[in-house]
C-alpha cells in the first residue's frame, strides 16, 4: 500500500462529488477518466436514477468520469474496477493477481494499448492492497 497524498485541486474534485452525490467518498484519482472510489454499498447513490449524476458530474467537470464501489476484498474491488466489462476470475497468490479474460477482446481491453489499462490498474489496487503484479491471462 502506498500512502495518498491530496491536493486542493483533489479536494475540490471530492468535496463536489460529496455535495453533488450525497455519498460516501474514498478516494478520487486525477487521470483520464477522473476515477471516483466510494464506500461500499453507496455505488447506486453516487450514480444516481439512470446515471444522472454522473452524467452532471461530467457537465460540471468538462471530463469524463468512473465511479468505482470499494470492497475490501481484492477479488471483489478488482472485478468492480474493471466494470462493464466480464472476467471469468480474478487470483491472488503470493502478491501476484491473474485475471483470466473471457475472450481476446476482453483481454485486450484490460490491458489496453501500450499496458496502459493495466499500468494503471496496477497503481490504483497498490493504493489500497499490498500486491507485486497484475497479470492478464
Amino acid at each position: 500500500m502506498s500512502k495518498i497524498k491530496y491536493d486542493i485541486d483533489l479536494m475540490k474534485f471530492m468535496q463536489l462529488f460529496e455535495n453533488l452525490t450525497r455519498s460516501k467518498l474514498k478516494d478520487c484519482i486525477i487521470g483520464d477518466p477522473l476515477i471516483f472510489v466510494v464506500e461500499e454499498k453507496e455505488i447506486g447513490k453516487a450514480i444516481g436514477k439512470g446515471g444522472s449524476n454522473v452524467r452532471r458530474l461530467e457537465g460540471l467537470l468538462k471530463k469524463k468520469i468512473k465511479i468505482v464501489e470499494f470492497n475490501p476484498n481484492i477479488q471483489r474491488f478488482i472485478r468492480n474496477f474493471v466494470m462493464p466489462l466480464r472476467v471469468k476470475e480474478v487470483i491472488e497468490e503470493e502478491g501476484i493477481v491473474t485475471i483470466t479474460g473471457n475472450d481476446t477482446k476482453t483481454k485486450g481491453l484490460l490491458i489496453g494499448r501500450e499496458r496502459k489499462n493495466l499500468d494503471n490498474l496496477k497503481e490504483i489496487v497498490k493504493r489500497y492492497f499490498t500486491i507485486e503484479d497484475i497479470k492478464v491471462v
